[in-house]
């Protein structure tokens, strides 16, 4: 049998088999075996690395799409420069991931297009990208779920689903209020995370003005006496990106 028919039966049997990694690298195991003389041992060797390697990646892929992010953003895409009251060291640290081993809570605060999204967006990623089981929603959205979950009986397994994921977003806490009842379902999602799981906030509303957000001061406090009990809190003093992007037509927005 000559090596196009080979070739062919291979290929053939790969897809026959599903085995999609292995069709992604025989091209290049073929490749590099030829260059390299090497014996069937050590080519099939680097075949099942390759694929190894491959699949990896593709889990990856899979961990931030399944995360929600509503765009892919990383600390590498982040100006430091524009933002010099933000400790460049300490975003690196906290996206080590130590946090996540420790059991402890990242808040980012500042104004409007800042940067924190876009922060917590990059430590996110990297999450996912480590096999974190990590999701990421907007505040309103986690408000409007919940609320529906407990209006359909259902807020007991919308609860459960929230408080799985090893690291929890929730992007815009404070930009619309939320209802006394409703405060009551985002401080049990959080007193179940206590501890368990990280959580990753961003606001642009000063703790002492929670009680505003929540709409009862009772619960508020309890609320953030969770939330910081172990959290590094993140504050930007600075200019918006989004300004800069509406007046100069360079920068991203955050």
């Amino acid at each position: 049998m000559n090596s196009s028919s080979v070739y062919t039966r291979i290929t053939e049997n790969l897809r026959f088999l599903k085995s999609k990694e292995s069709l992604d690298v025989i091209d290049k195991t073929i490749d590099y075996v030829n260059q390299n003389n090497l014996s069937f041992i050590d080519g099939f060797l680097y075949f099942t690395e390759a694929q190894v390697e491959k699949k990896k990646a593709n889990l990856v892929s899979h961990s931030v799409n399944m995360a929600g992010f509503p765009k892919v953003k990383t600390l590498a895409d982040f100006d430091f420069d524009y933002q010099p009251s933000i400790n460049k060291q300490q975003i690196y640290d906290l996206n080590s991931l130590r946090f996540i081993e420790k059991l402890e809570n990242i808040v980012f605060y500042g104004n409007s297009g800042v940067g924190k999204t876009h922060l917590a967006t990059a430590i996110g990623i990297t999450a996912a990208q480590n096999r974190n089981s990590t999701y990421f929603i907007k505040c309103a959205e986690l408000m409007e779920s919940l609320h529906k979950a407990q209006l359909e009986g259902r807020f007991a397994e919308r609860l459960k689903k929230y408080c799985g994921y090893k690291v929890l977003i929730i992007d815009e806490l404070g930009y619309l209020p939320i209802s006394r009842e409703d405060s009551k379902l985002f401080f049990q999602l959080i007193d179940r995370r206590y501890e368990r799981n990280s959580t990753i906030i961003t606001t642009n509303i000063n703790f002492s003005q929670w009680d505003e957000i929540f709409g009862d001061p009772l619960i508020a406090d309890a609320i953030i006496d969770r939330l910081l009990h172990h959290a590094t809190v993140v504050t930007i003093k600075g200019k918006s990106y989004r300004l800069q992007n509406l007046l100069y037509g360079d920068g991203d927005s955050a």
